[in-house]
């Protein structure tokens, strides 16, 4: 079942259920590829769906920029999270709120 949500700044956007979203997944992702605004609710939030390009590392903003290759990517994401793990690196698990910041 289709319900719409209106947003101030987006326009209309077509929102289903989780269970709805199940029931006929391949043709809401062909709706969303077709550029229909979709999304589903879960909770008390509104998850949009949308299409993500994917491009090849070649041609990543990585490789094309700074030249990273995908080991020397891999390398950094390994030495980061044993950085993290031996410095106990603090964590926010809470909501980030930019208004307390302003």
């Amino acid at each position: 079942m289709l319900t719409l949500s209106r947003c101030a700044i987006q326009k209309a956007m077509k929102t289903l259920t989780m269970s709805d979203a199940r029931k006929s997944l391949s043709s809401v992702l062909e709706r969303v590829k077709q550029g229909e605004d979709i999304g589903i609710i879960s909770g008390d939030q509104v998850i949009q769906l949308r299409p993500v390009q994917v491009v090849a590392w070649e041609e990543s903003y990585l490789y094309q920029e700074y030249q990273v290759t995908p080991q020397e990517w891999d390398r950094f994401q390994r030495r980061m999270k044993s950085r993290r793990a031996k410095n106990n690196y603090a964590t926010f698990s809470g909501k980030f709120d930019p208004d307390t910041f302003a």
